[in-house]
């Protein structure tokens, strides 16, 4: 069977990384967009591109009618699912053989299979493959789950038979707590998933997360490709991965990947897919199946680099019924790889969602860098779907090498005009533990009140000066120049500063080219020179110089360091900072989102903690709150669409003696 046109059921950066295999093996791509969408990198990367419906995904990348058309009027006979959206749903995979579609995946009988917990727990079971202890059947009722309790053992897991990402688990740690976890995860499950089937697992102590890479093809050959750490989760989201695991010797490791293979083998698998285990960091050599995650893994580029096998090529081929060109013995794990996922997200705000426009973006390079990326200047971040924006993966020698070259990667990442967890990133792969591959699922939680942030200082602000100064207008006529010349010494030219987070400083420039100096606050005049050119900054103040990325826009300046992006803005009367600046508190956004509550009233008053305005964004609420007492005038209604950092309301202070 030849393939010669697929169309992508996806968007971001796998509906791009996807449109370069296409594009490398001659196969023409077909691209799908939402409004939202419209002008998305990856619409523009395909061949053809077909509109699918308004912004909401129910009525655009979960259309299965819409999609299934795109496909006959494009002439498309493939259609790759990308991950999430419609990749693991078997009501799709069947309409697209019901279509005469080719889809680019698994049969639906494995996909419903290995959906549902409970069904496949059992399947690989039968394989001789082993599961964590517990207890999982259909139908089983909270008194039930009570009853195999005991035999379970305490600290156990409650689990939902469908669906993932944590939703509906908790961790019960005696008897006296299951009746009301259980309740709780009952409701939970069938909020997210419509199912509210449960079973129980033994907790394993300092859990780690192996996953094992498959594929198989429709000749009943299945090969593994070694195994991915993700241990480092949040929230049991996943945060950062590798290729291979730090943990397992070879012994384990040759274990754990027939494991896969037999996982594989009891549902008559076809593609590339994902077998997922746990391993307690307190013995390494025993491993349990938690779950098949039947669809390419975002993680799937660490893979990649260490076996120089393209996952997305043998999907293709399989599809195409071709049989595997190697063998278990012709794969080869060569080196280490390390994969870091850049969100639009604020980690110091709660790790709330961020968006709005992109302004400007850079991308790291250089020996064994990789970047997936949905990224580009003026994209539009869109609270509509996940917030995942891009991949940052480094290969090396060794596991070290590998670590030390991501961090410089993400040194040189540059995300201006949306916050995300870059600088996260990078604290993160700092850290000890994670340097000496002591990894479990609970690192993070651990660790994340300790991780600093770094913070605009005395170099930030005169960075900032020096390059709003060398972007400012000069013009020949003295009088207009702008650069503090006047009869007798010149003026120095000054800069009012105010940092996002409210920082502020002044910051003094004398002098041009060699001769320039600047001051910030009572720091004292120092020598200073700056180079800006493609958007990189070269700075020396009083010696030391660096070089970082910069994006300006008139009295508007974002700067980065190490990671973290500081958004400055010159603080004048017209941004707040002059006299008889409006000194009522302004209520901002603390993301994008919609307006979905507003519960104080317009010229009502409220006390200091109140609730004024909720926003929604990701399925997340955030309840915006009175900082003080007073009066309320209100900015939006309910379902007004908010940018992050917009004003909801402000509150006018109550008057001395007031009561």
């Amino acid at each position: 069977m030849q393939i010669d046109k697929v169309l992508i059921a996806n968007r971001g950066e796998i509906a791009c990384r996807i449109v370069a295999t296409l594009r490398r093996l001659g196969i023409r791509s077909v691209a799908v967009y939402s409004d939202a969408d419209a002008s998305a990198r990856h619409v523009h990367l395909a061949d053809e591109a077909v509109r699918l419906g308004p912004a909401a995904a129910a009525q655009s990348y979960l259309n299965i009618e819409a999609i299934l058309d795109a496909a006959r009027r494009t002439g498309a006979r493939a259609i790759h699912p990308g991950y999430g959206f419609l990749a693991e749903n078997a009501a799709f995979a069947q309409a697209c053989a019901d279509a005469g579609i080719v889809f680019i995946g698994p049969r639906p009988d494995a996909i419903r299979t290995m959906g549902d917990k409970i069904t496949a727990k059992l399947a690989v079971a039968e394989r001789g493959v082993p599961t964590v202890p517990g207890v999982a059947r259909a139908g089983l009722t909270d008194e039930d789950l009570m009853a195999a309790s005991a035999d379970v053992g305490y600290p156990l897991l409650i689990k939902p038979s469908a669906g993932g990402g944590g939703k509906g688990m908790h961790v019960v740690s005696s008897a006296d707590e299951l009746p009301g976890a259980l309740a709780a995860a009952r409701r939970e499950a069938a909020a997210s998933f419509g199912d509210d089937t449960l079973f129980l697992e033994r907790y394993v102590q300092n859990p780690r997360h192996i996953e094992v890479q498959v594929l198989a093809d429709a000749h009943g050959d299945v090969v593994h490709l070694g195994e991915r750490e993700c241990s480092l989760q949040r929230r049991h989201q996943k945060v950062i991965e590798e290729a291979p695991s730090p943990l397992l010797d070879a012994a384990t490791r040759a274990r754990i990947g027939e494991a896969a293979c037999e996982t594989a083998r009891s549902v008559g698998y076809l593609g590339a897919g994902t077998v997922e285990f746990i391993v307690s960091a307190d013995r390494p050599d025993e491993f349990f199946f938690m779950e098949m995650n039947t669809r390419l893994q975002v993680e799937h580029p660490v893979t990649e680099q260490v076996t120089g096998i393209d996952l997305v090529e043998q999907q293709l081929r399989i599809a195409a019924r071709e049989p595997l060109s190697f063998g278990q013995d012709d794969v080869h794990v060569k080196g280490h790889s390390i994969e870091a996922r850049v969100y639009a997200e604020d980690p110091q705000a709660g790790f709330l969602p961020t968006g709005g426009k992109v302004m400007s973006v850079r991308h790291p390079s250089g020996a064994g860098i990789r970047v997936d990326t949905a990224l580009e200047d003026g994209l539009d971040v869109s609270s509509d779907y996940d917030p995942m924006l891009a991949k940052v993966i480094a290969w090396g020698p060794d596991r070290d090498e590998a670590r030390r070259r991501l961090i410089r990667a993400l040194d040189e990442t540059a995300v201006f005009g949306v916050t995300t967890n870059v600088e996260f990133l990078r604290l993160l792969l700092q850290l000890p533990a994670v340097a000496q591959g002591d990894l479990d699922t609970g690192l993070i939680e651990r660790e994340l009140p300790g991780l600093r942030f770094a913070v605009p200082d005395a170099t930030t602000f005169a960075e900032a000066a020096l390059v709003l100064d060398a972007r400012a207008p000069r013009t020949g006529d003295p009088w207009r120049r702008g650069d503090g010349w006047r009869l007798g010494p010149s003026a120095p030219r000054v800069y009012r500063l105010r940092a996002e987070g409210g920082s502020t400083a002044t910051a003094r420039l004398w002098g041009a080219g060699e001769g320039l100096e600047v001051a910030v606050d009572d720091d004292g005049r120092h020598p200073a020179r700056i180079v800006v050119r493609d958007g990189l900054a070269t700075v020396t103040v009083g010696g030391a110089a660096r070089s970082f990325a910069v994006w300006t826009n008139g009295d508007e300046i974002e700067t980065a360091r190490a990671g973290a992006v500081f958004p400055i803005r010159v603080a004048d009367a017209e941004h707040g900072a002059g006299e008889g600046q409006d000194e009522r508190p302004h209520l901002e956004s603390p993301m994008p989102g919609a307006v979905v509550l507003v519960p104080a009233s317009e010229g009502a008053r409220v006390e200091a903690g109140d609730p004024v305005v909720v926003v929604e964004a990701m399925k997340m609420e955030h309840v915006v709150r009175a900082t003080i007492a007073g009066v309320v005038a209100l900015h939006v209604a309910v379902g007004d669409q908010v940018s992050r950092g917009q004003t909801l309301a402000t509150v006018a202070p109550d008057s001395p003696g007031e009561a």
